[in-house]
């Protein structure tokens, strides 16, 4: 049965979206200081959960934490394995509120943060934040989520966990060939990983609403040649990689099968000429 997402044109909700994206990428920050380093920053990533972002548990000493984006409640709040919680309602807080919040329920927890952590998040603006426009996010969130899982587990070779990356709130999977780039660093995963990328994004500079994507590095020779199925295009400017507006889903009878035959296709294509 599919899950029909909702419409979200980027000009109905840009400055709850731009509120968001500064939110995760504190989250993503916290994360990447106490969990463990994973090749391509994968240890900086936040996952979708029922209820919007988690960073999922990481460790700090002797306690695990985990910190969640309730887009349900509206809400941060802080777990941790010691039994300890905290909440803070999610009003359109600027970056300095959020960052001192969360520096003064850890270190009343006695977790005393390096100074530096989330030095660079030193806006005291107040932030836009809609809770219907969240509440859309969440659940068109869920469907991508699901849909990139389905689309992973039909992957033979190796792949990355789908999650949110921070510095572009976009959600993605890796997909990899196995084969070293040629001229890279082997020990150097960054550069030396022949891989495809799928992702989810809300809009950005490149295109202005919400839209799915495929992108190849290095890309190979041949790889903007596969004639996509309308309104399925390749976009060249600034990257090359192949485009699937997300309002094709919201409107389409079956968005799970439009979106998987997208997926599939360009997969194939790519995994081909990487041979």
């Amino acid at each position: 049965m599919s899950h029909y997402p909702p419409t979200l044109p980027l000009a109905d909700w840009q400055p709850t979206r731009d509120t968001l994206h500064r939110y995760a990428r504190i989250l993503g920050k916290v994360r990447g200081r106490y969990m463990p380093a994973s090749k391509h920053w994968w240890h900086i990533t936040l996952s979708v959960c029922a209820r919007g972002l988690t960073t999922t548990p990481f460790p700090v000493g002797t306690q695990t934490i985990e910190l969640t984006l309730d887009l349900v409640a509206h809400r941060l709040a802080i777990d941790s394995s010691a039994g300890w919680s905290a909440a803070l309602p999610l009003v359109g807080q600027s970056e300095v509120g959020v960052r001192e919040w969360i520096d003064a329920s850890l270190e009343s927890a006695g977790i005393q943060q390096e100074s530096d952590v989330l030095a660079a998040f030193e806006s005291d603006e107040v932030q836009p934040y809609d809770t219907e426009a969240t509440g859309r996010y969440r659940m068109a969130l869920a469907w991508m989520d699901a849909s990139l899982k389905a689309f992973k587990g039909g992957l033979r070779e190796e792949t990355s966990p789908v999650h949110v990356f921070p510095h572009h709130l976009d959600l993605a999977v890796n997909w990899f060939s196995g084969r070293l780039v040629p001229g890279k660093d082997p020990a150097d995963a960054e550069s030396s990983d022949e891989q495809m990328n799928f992702g989810f994004v809300t809009g950005d500079g490149s295109i202005d609403d919400a839209y799915i994507y495929a992108t190849a590095y290095p890309a190979p020779e041949g790889w903007a040649d596969l004639a996509l199925a309308a309104p399925a295009f390749w976009h060249t400017e600034g990257w090359t990689g192949a485009i699937l507006p997300y309002d094709a889903l919201a409107n389409a009878d079956d968005p799970d099968a439009v979106l998987l035959a997208f997926l599939e296709a360009v997969q194939t294509h790519g995994s081909a000429l990487m041979r």
